[in-house]
């Protein structure tokens, strides 16, 4: 059978649950679209980098389709760019938060 003192929590989980609790009262659970906004506020540059990949490439493809070899390659050379830049600014960005924290 199990003692009592195995079954109630010690008082520093105590503290901590009481303390959770007092931060949560006035905060309403984020939605998607409110945190979708917020991440895009917090780091600008990973949307403009994901725009400028979905571009490039979609042009590249448009180009490959019409038989314009040339600008198809520019334009999968430009989305690798892009891409870079995307994950540099990702990564950027995450420096960033966890600086702030």
């Amino acid at each position: 059978m199990a003692k009592a003192q195995d079954v109630m929590p010690s008082e520093t989980e105590l503290d901590w649950i009481q303390m959770r609790k007092k931060y949560e009262v006035g905060q309403m659970p984020e939605t998607t679209k409110e945190k979708m906004a917020r991440k895009i506020q917090e780091n600008p540059l990973v949307p403009i980098g994901c725009l400028a990949t979905l571009g490039a490439l979609t042009y590249g493809l448009w180009s490959f389709r019409t038989g314009n070899r040339r600008m198809s390659q520019i334009m999968m050379r430009t989305r690798i760019i892009a891409q870079g830049f995307t994950v540099v600014a990702l990564i950027v960005g995450v420096g960033l938060t966890y600086a702030k924290k």
